[in-house]
């Protein structure tokens, strides 16, 4: 029979647990850590983002707002000048993207787990000795996450114009390829993502002492919370999403295949 668990067995870093605890922060680290590594590469890659026969634009680049972007890639015109070829026009826009990723409640608990192991499952003692939470820099900018959910908003309505233009057929008209339908179904799953946020059903419910005051406000609330119930499998299959249609987008502007058209 094992010995029961002491405090001080916890302040060493023990547990009693006999299953692969270690699996989930272990998959998280790695998944969490590749798209990283792929954002970086794309961002300083610059180049192989515009398709302008499909006008397929990769949403790592998305909006492209500076001098720097090849032409047609800049559909809301181009406000931030060509800085260096080490600042690629994506700074403009990732920062926004990434702070509201990484604010995000589910991402929290994804980073602190597996890359901070505070802690880094349940019965398992983290490594900490000193606990200051989200009181100082960088954890206090996890206050500002509903600043960046308005710039989510924007970002995920950009992406949507980007797609809707991209069932523009080679000869102008209507068209649709693989690339569209991608792009459609990323769009798809980062509005589910954006909206099953906490802070969207706070906008949408907070403050309201009566429900029975406010039906529509109400039904709006008990959807969202609904999609917020699913919130950590949005987050992954937005993520997913959005590293295929860029990848996707680069490998046909880089000329390894054609994009296969369903139409025109």
């Amino acid at each position: 029979m094992s010995a029961p668990t002491t405090s001080s067995s916890l302040r060493r870093g023990r547990t009693l647990r006999t299953d692969r605890w270690w699996l989930p922060p272990l998959g998280t680290a790695l998944g969490l850590g590749a798209f990283v590594v792929y954002g970086l590469i794309r961002t300083f890659m610059n180049q192989w983002y515009w398709v302008p026969e499909y006008h397929y634009l990769a949403p790592f680049f998305s909006p492209c707002l500076s001098d720097a972007c090849v032409p047609g890639a800049s559909h809301f015109g181009s406000p931030f000048p060509d800085l260096a070829p080490w600042i690629p026009p994506p700074v403009f826009v990732l920062p926004f993207v990434l702070g509201f990723r990484l604010t995000c409640y589910y991402y929290r608990k994804a980073y602190y787990r597996s890359f901070w192991a505070a802690p880094p499952a349940c019965a398992v003692t983290e490594p900490h000795r000193r606990y200051t939470g989200e009181t100082r820099f960088p954890l206090i900018m996890q206050n500002v996450h509903r600043y960046f959910f308005y710039a989510a908003l924007l970002v995920a309505a950009v992406l949507t114009y980007d797609t809707v233009i991209a069932f523009r057929g080679a000869d102008g008209g209507f068209g649709i390829g693989i690339g569209t339908l991608l792009m459609v179904v990323n769009v798809v799953l980062l509005w589910a993502y954006t909206l099953s946020c906490h802070s969207c059903r706070h906008l949408i419910g907070g403050r309201i002492n009566h429900f029975s005051r406010h039906p529509v406000r109400y039904r709006m609330w008990t959807l969202v919370s609904r999609m917020n119930g699913h919130h950590m499998g949005l987050a992954w299959a937005s993520l997913v999403s959005v590293a295929l249609v860029d990848l996707y987008v680069m490998l046909v502007a880089a000329g390894a295949f054609p994009d296969p058209r369903l139409f025109n």
